[in-house]
């Protein structure tokens, strides 16, 4: 594809995409992931945190911080138990207690977890996914046509791509292999959206990206500062697939950018070839760190599309300065005339590692009371009182553009 037509189908895709669909700038992630975890078993972290036991509860939580929307997801795994025979009643469980409460829910149809007859490289994986995407429509509209439906078709691609294509910590278990793990991964991906708007073109599309900068270690030669740059920039290769600009053979287009989320958490900045990362919160920074601003609005030069924070958060004591800096960022980010339609606490409610069961995180605004069956909720209060500081400061951000 040329640059002008590039360009061109560009503009032509764009008035609708930056209209703002969140119900709220502040958004709740639950934790949901069914992947098959590094030892290979199947985890459920929607059950294991309560979340789905506590539903009712965990939504009304939300309505004191004046949170409307969140990030759920269905679960592939569990929904899809034979191939094309789909059981949505815990997902409509889910989309009941959600309008009952006026809480907005975006949709991950596949949150690191498959059918356990299916990998990214099985022959079948794309058109599987995109089966379930069209039923999954067709479930929603049935219940509510009227509703602006929001759909991340698979979360974190280059992630999933590296785990289990290069780091053998899930499905598919392999070494040296991600790229063609993503390139299953984003033909799934582009045929789901193309099945998806096919049944409805108002459909939104949110992609869920870990943004990240890699850096060359200090006084790098020639080649380490090359390879560094090579690495940094792959970080866009999923939404480069799914905007036609690189492997367009797997049907990708410009029409499929719409609102473009990043996962950004305290290990994003790391050297090249190190499992070292850059410190956030240094009484001296690194002089290669860069504020999240920077990350945020080169992504938005990139593709000119809106962006949100679709996931953020830190574990432990941490947690209150983390959200600070996160609401004066998102906040510099809005004065510099830059369309960013919400943040996303992930995980709003604490979880446990998928691999180590045992070990929580301790990084939701609420905290699990692991002595009772599910979790119970326990209110973090400095986080709480960092997040509603937070919050003035992005309104005030808001206010002063408007």
């Amino acid at each position: 594809m040329g640059a002008s037509t590039f360009l061109l189908l560009l503009v032509n895709s764009t008035t609708s995409t930056h209209i703002n669909p969140f119900q709220s700038f502040w958004w709740a992630g639950y934790e949901c992931t069914d992947q098959l975890n590094c030892f290979g078993n199947r985890v459920d972290l929607l059950r294991v945190s309560g979340h789905l036991q506590l539903l009712n509860e965990d939504y009304a939580h939300l309505h004191s911080f004046a949170i409307r929307t969140v990030r759920e997801g269905i679960q592939w795994s569990q929904v899809e138990k034979r191939a094309y025979q789909y059981d949505w009643s815990v997902v409509s469980d889910i989309m009941a207690e959600g309008h009952r409460q006026g809480i907005q829910q975006v949709w991950d149809l596949c949150h690191f977890g498959y059918p356990d007859d299916l990998t990214p490289l099985h022959p079948m994986f794309a058109r599987r996914f995109a089966a379930l995407c069209r039923a999954f429509v067709h479930f929603y509209r049935a219940q509510y046509p009227d509703d602006t439906l929001i759909v991340t078709p698979i979360n974190e691609v280059s992630f999933m791509s590296w785990l289990g294509g290069d780091a053998c910590g899930t499905s598919p278990y392999c070494t040296k292999q991600g790229w063609e793990v993503k390139v299953g991964l984003m033909r799934a991906y582009i045929e789901g959206v193309a099945a998806m708007r096919e049944i409805d073109p108002t459909i939104r599309i949110l992609t869920t990206e870990p943004l990240v900068q890699i850096v060359p270690p200090m006084n790098a030669t020639r080649q380490q500062i090359i390879n560094a740059a090579i690495a940094d920039e792959n970080q866009f290769q999923s939404v480069d697939m799914l905007a036609g600009r690189i492997a367009p053979e797997l049907g990708g287009s410009p029409e499929y950018l719409d609102i473009l989320g990043f996962n950004y958490y305290y290990n994003n900045q790391w050297i090249d070839g190190t499992s070292i990362f850059l410190g956030w919160n240094d009484d001296t920074p690194d002089p290669r760190w860069l504020p999240l601003r920077h990350l945020l609005m080169k992504a938005y030069r990139r593709y000119g599309r809106p962006i949100a924070l679709t996931e953020t958060s830190h574990p432990g004591i941490d947690r209150p300065f983390w959200i600070d800096m996160i609401g004066r960022e998102c906040a510099a980010v809005l004065q510099a005339g830059v369309p960013l339609f919400g943040a996303c606490i992930y995980p709003i409610v604490d979880r446990p590692d998928w691999d180590h069961l045992d070990h929580w995180h301790h990084s939701g605004l609420w905290d699990a009371d692991l002595s009772l069956d599910p979790p119970g909720r326990v209110l973090v209060e400095p986080y709480a009182n960092a997040f509603r500081q937070a919050q003035e400061v992005v309104v005030e951000a808001g206010l002063q553009i408007s």
